[in-house]
């Protein structure tokens, strides 16, 4: 799995505190940002934080470049629907090599492991042989296997990713999202550091856990 952050808001913190200052400025936005100093946009990302004022992160976006993940965890990456993606199509790409992840709970049984690539490899075996019979990649495409690697473009606002990693950061949640949103994290970190450290799992926020079970780190809320 690779992530790389491709593009971003320039000075995004500053952005989204300009952006609070002006529901209460008779200046313009252009004006407060020029005057704003790290301390000051600090102390104000950090009021707006517990204050729970978060729609001025909503101007700050990101967008990266996420190789490598399965098309598992691609799913569940979509139903936040509050971002914008585009990925690697299976009906226009031709897959005659394919690259698949393996979780480490079959990676550690030999046994197994050897099952699942027999596995994986025959379904891709068919593939090839379908498309070398003329065969579509569109309907090819179907019997490759949910190990199948993809890659994709993301943005997101800085809000939808506090919420995103929020879920995703969880330790209940599943082990490639989980990886997928720390690396995200890292990548937010190099240019705005104040927003990355609000990417974490929501229990840090909500002082307990809202899960049906805890995963021990803060107790459920009853």
């Amino acid at each position: 799995m690779h992530v790389g952050l491709i593009s971003y808001t320039p000075d995004p913190e500053g952005v989204i505190a300009a952006a609070a200052r002006i529901s209460v400025s008779n200046v313009s936005a252009l004006d407060l940002k020029e005057k704003q100093t790290p301390e000051r946009v600090a102390g104000l990302l950090k009021y707006l934080l517990s204050a729970g004022h978060l729609s001025p992160f909503e101007h700050a976006s990101f967008t990266f470049a996420i190789d490598g993940i399965s098309r598992v965890t691609s799913h569940q990456l979509v139903r936040h629907r509050l971002a914008s993606y585009t990925q690697q199509s299976q009906r226009y790409v031709s897959f005659k090599k394919l690259d698949f992840v393996t979780p480490n709970t079959i990676a550690a049984k030999p046994d197994w492991l050897a099952k699942y690539n027999e596995a994986v490899q025959n379904a891709h075996r068919l593939y090839c042989e379908m498309l070398d019979a003329g065969i579509p990649a569109e309907d090819a495409r179907y019997i490759l296997p949910n190990a199948a690697e993809t890659r994709l473009v993301m943005t997101m606002n800085a809000r939808e990713l506090m919420n995103a990693a929020g879920l995703r950061l969880c330790l209940r949640a599943q082990w490639e999202i989980i990886q997928l949103f720390d690396y995200v994290k890292r990548e937010v970190e190099k240019v705005a550091p104040l927003i990355a450290e609000q990417l974490q799992a929501k229990c840090y926020r909500l002082g307990y856990c809202d899960e049906r079970e805890s995963c021990g780190l803060f107790p459920t809320r009853q």
